[in-house]
């Protein structure tokens, strides 16, 4: 019997029910807002291996294996998933080839049965091992990258300390916490690359790369809000003015932040209809400012809707709404909400733990130098209104 040919026909019935199957496992939560396509990556190129592995006419293809699985696993980590859920996709395509082929299967003899069972799982279980050593090596090599970056950045952060010594202690207070998980992380993981280079525990190992790669975004994050707030007070900025679609600016924000949003299931409504055509702004600098002001208003809402609200008010000025439902700001904190490090409380917390106090603080600076003004209203439990007035043309 050539098992080869009964699995090439039954190819794109078993891709179809392992992607469905991906989907529906509640434990593989990074393919949730992936397409067909994205899911399928390259496991067709692994199916076309494991038939040229079948077929007793032809030489075992490991090279199209170790292609497509090295391949499968750096775009797996792009796409941010976990290791488990790497593993849990291999468990569940094991399982649908069995139960798809298994008619077929049951049709040769004991030993035929055997040798293909043992082949089919011998090309899975390479298909596995590559994938997750390109994984790996992905997932170090954004380490490795991160680590420049911070390196570059504390020496830029240095100066700047040495320069202004009034915010030394709050900036240390921000860092301590996450870069004591880096340092520590780190150092697990580098002295079991010296004890062993054979690493048995991958998923263990993975797990502490993952701890370290997002403590140290976090970190990442808030020096460059430091970095860029004391850009600003330092007056280093320069505005480049150039013609700008706001509607267009608002959309492509919208579209970016879309999924924190659909993470707590927060409607985004976006009215543009009385939107001035074309302004002469900084694109860039508006961008960080509504980037801000929606990004914030998503992160203090748990439920409801956030709307934005673009549209001209006279032939000189137009105006920029945000509207949210959430928590809302107490009115003795609605007088210090722009200052820098400041964050509201929340009712079951001191703040929310990857806020930095600097967003709001860097959009007043960047609304002052863009030549507008910013207002508030809000109301606790409620919500809370941030309203941006700009010149149609920046005067230069």
């Amino acid at each position: 019997m050539d098992f080869s040919l009964i699995l090439a026909e039954n190819i794109n019935s078993i891709i179809e029910k392992w992607v469905a199957a991906v989907r529906q496992d509640r434990q593989i939560e990074s393919a949730d807002d992936l397409s067909y396509t994205a899911i399928k990556n390259h496991i067709p190129d692994v199916f076309r291996a494991m038939i040229s592995v079948l077929a007793p006419s032809q030489e075992s293809d490991i090279k199209s294996i170790l292609t497509a699985s090295w391949q499968h696993g750096l775009l797996r980590a792009e796409q941010g998933f976990d290791p488990t859920e790497i593993a849990r996709e291999y468990r569940l395509l094991r399982i649908v080839i069995f139960d798809t082929l298994e008619t077929g299967l049951l049709q040769g003899t004991p030993a035929e049965i055997v040798r293909y069972m043992r082949l089919i799982d011998a090309v899975i279980d390479e298909a596995i091992a590559r994938c997750f050593k390109s994984y790996v090596e992905e997932r170090l090599r954004e380490l490795k990258h991160l680590h420049l970056s911070l390196t570059l950045h504390n020496e830029e952060l240095t100066r700047l300390i040495n320069a202004n010594q009034d915010t030394f202690s709050q900036l240390a207070h921000e860092l301590k916490h996450p870069l004591t998980s880096i340092i520590g992380y780190s150092d697990l993981f580098l002295r079991q690359q010296k004890r062993n280079s054979d690493i048995k525990d991958s998923y263990t190992n993975l797990e502490h790369i993952e701890r370290v790669l997002r403590n140290g975004r976090h970190l990442l994050r808030l020096i460059n809000d430091v970095l860029e707030l004391s850009r600003y007070d330092a007056g280093k900025v320069q505005l480049q003015i150039a013609p700008t679609n706001v509607q267009e600016l608002v959309i492509n924000v919208c579209e970016m932040l879309e999924p924190l949003a659909e993470e707590k299931d927060l409607q985004i409504i976006v009215d543009c209809d009385r939107c001035p055509q074309e302004i002469f702004t900084d694109e860039f600098q508006l961008q960080q400012v509504i980037t801000n002001l929606v990004s914030n208003a998503i992160r203090y809402t748990e439920s409801g809707s956030v709307t934005i609200v673009c549209q001209i008010l006279d032939e000189k000025y137009w105006s920029f709404t945000v509207v949210d439902t959430g928590i809302g700001i107490a009115p003795e904190n609605q007088v210090r909400i722009f200052e820098p490090y400041y964050r509201i409380n929340k009712s079951d917390r001191a703040y929310l733990p990857d806020s930095t106090g600097l967003g709001l603080a860097i959009v007043a600076r960047l609304v002052t130098l863009l030549q507008g003004e910013i207002n508030l209203e809000s109301q606790l439990g409620v919500g809370s209104t941030f309203t941006v007035t700009f010149p149609l043309e920046i005067n230069t």
